[in-house]
């Protein structure tokens, strides 16, 4: 790739060209990326010095924090980087590798949302049986598939920028680096490789939509069934975070990858784009600790054992 690449750095695109705003949204972010980080740190925290938070539920969710302070650490720390010096430029191999982590970390969510919308289906549907399906050893194959299986896709967008030339000009319109804004500054025909990411990244975010989808599916089938209001009330409400946080981001990553980034959409682009790489990281803690019990007794518990 070096070889065949003419530019040595690419300008990525300030949020604002105000200072004072510049200034603002520096604390905004800061926040946000600070409180993404103790808030998901928090919860693997819990979830791991917890014993009755040692079920499949709480392993998974422990994945998805991990994955959601590691999400965020690829992008926010080189924009508040970029906020204090004004220097929005990034090396050719730095956008690469932003790259290839973006995307990893987004493939291996879509992977974790379904293992864990599996999880809700054996609770609600198989609970006599959800002992057997939810082993440990079932648990942990599935995290282990997800971290692996999600570094296949990455792999080949980037072995698939070999063929293309990057001659400029070199500003991009993102505060991080991106595939399809990448697309853009190339001299080189991407029509395959936009081809390659539109099939291969619809086609396993639609099979990962189907097995979510089907799963609640089957899960409404299960709690209409029960006569109980009390207990349609109690079935929903361990499902309520986990559909939140999927059609979050399933929108989110929708209109990044699939929506064409045109002039008249750039200012919504951007929106979602900072709610796609930073917002979400921290809503997905909130989400989940604001409505589970479980998690609010285990908080207590520790505030209670440091007094």
């Amino acid at each position: 790739m070096k070889n065949q690449t003419m530019i040595t750095s690419i300008l990525l695109m300030s949020l604002t060209d105000d200072q004072n705003a510049t200034y603002a949204l520096f604390i905004i972010f800061l926040l946000i990326y600070l409180m993404t980080f103790l808030s998901n740190s928090l919860i693997i925290l819990l979830v791991l010095t917890c014993a009755h938070l040692h079920t499949p539920m709480y392993f998974f969710l422990g994945n998805l924090a991990f994955l959601d302070m590691s999400y965020s650490s690829v992008t926010a720390p080189r924009m508040l980087f970029n906020f204090t010096t004004q220097d929005w430029s990034i090396s050719f191999p730095e956008c690469i590798a932003q790259i290839f982590l973006v995307i990893y970390f987004a493939i291996s969510e879509v992977f974790l949302l379904s293992s864990m919308s599996y999880d809700r289906y054996a609770a609600i549907c198989r609970p006599l049986h959800y002992s057997q399906l939810m082993s440990w050893s079932t648990c942990t194959q599935l995290v282990s598939l997800v971290w692996s299986s999600a570094l296949i896709l990455p792999t080949i967008y980037i072995l698939c920028l070999r063929r293309l030339t990057f001659c400029g000009p070199n500003f991009i319109h993102n505060f991080f680096c991106d595939l399809p804004h990448l697309f853009q500054i190339s001299c080189t025909d991407t029509s395959m490789n936009v081809l390659l990411l539109t099939i291969m990244g619809g086609v396993l975010s639609l099979l990962a939509f189907v097995a979510t989808f089907y799963s609640y599916l089957r899960i409404c089938s299960t709690v209409l069934r029960i006569r109980s209001s009390d207990g349609k009330r109690k079935a929903f409400s361990t499902c309520t975070s986990h559909l939140t946080v999927v059609f979050i981001f399933y929108v989110s990553v929708t209109f990044t990858y699939f929506v064409p980034n045109t002039s008249n959409l750039l200012t919504l682009n951007q929106g979602v784009t900072v709610i796609y790489a930073l917002i979400t990281p921290l809503l997905n803690p909130l989400i989940y600790s604001l409505r589970s019990k479980d998690l609010k007794a285990a908080l207590q518990k520790q505030r209670t054992v440091l007094r």
